[in-house]
């Protein structure tokens, strides 16, 4: 679930819809969280839907460390890709904002860690990075632990509207790694190693674009 002070809006031609702040959003918000509505699809059931559903389905999933495709039912499939993201996955089935989100400012995610099928070329951002590949957690974990640990004290002193669809051990767990009392797992635990991908083989159902319009 998407955090509830956000929505839909189109951003422009090149981008098409994303997904944006209505009031500001303080760093260490959980900005998403996955939760029970959420769709989860083995491979093969991908498979067997056929290349229609299949295409809209390499569009707006993610896929877990499992290798399971994640449909998010809300707006969050509308999340776009940023090399200068303002959210974070963690190891734990929810996103944070790494800092400060202002009304009116669209909420992104590097789809670096969102072990992506194919390599593609994003808006250039002005950064070094030009194309996201898929094995990019394996390079970037590092960076991106290193702004999760930075923003992390500040969860449990935010507003979470989102707490609530914490399991009540999960939400220990953030408040302990807060102070330092247990090591934040790494974000590289979200890492799927596809043998096919890794093989270079190419999928059914050939990767076009990561911008969710």
């Amino acid at each position: 679930m998407m955090h509830p002070d956000t929505e839909l809006r189109y951003i422009n031609a090149q981008i098409g819809h994303g997904v944006v702040a209505t009031r500001d959003i303080p760093k260490g918000t959980i900005t998403w969280v996955q939760d029970k509505l959420d769709r989860e699809f083995t491979p093969e059931q991908v498979e067997a839907l056929g290349p229609t559903y299949g295409g809209i389905l390499d569009t707006y999933c993610f896929r877990n460390q499992q290798g399971r495709w994640i449909l998010c039912w809300d707006h969050a499939r509308f999340v776009n890709h940023s090399f200068k993201s303002n959210c974070l996955t963690t190891a734990y089935n929810f996103e944070v904002a790494i800092r400060d989100i202002k009304a009116g400012e669209e909420l992104t995610d590097d789809y670096g860690y969102l072990n992506i099928m194919h390599p593609f070329e994003a808006v250039d951002e002005g950064v070094d990075r030009k194309v996201v590949y898929p094995d990019d957690l394996t390079r970037y974990h590092g960076v991106w632990d290193g702004e999760l640990r930075q923003t992390w004290p500040r969860i449990p002193k935010v507003d979470q509207p989102l707490k609530k669809l914490l399991e009540a051990e999960a939400w220990k767990r953030v408040v302990e790694i807060a102070a330092g009392q247990t090591e934040m797992d790494s974000i590289l635990r979200c890492y799927y190693k596809d043998e096919v991908r890794a093989n270079g083989t190419a999928s059914r159902w050939k990767h076009q674009a990561r911008q969710k319009t």
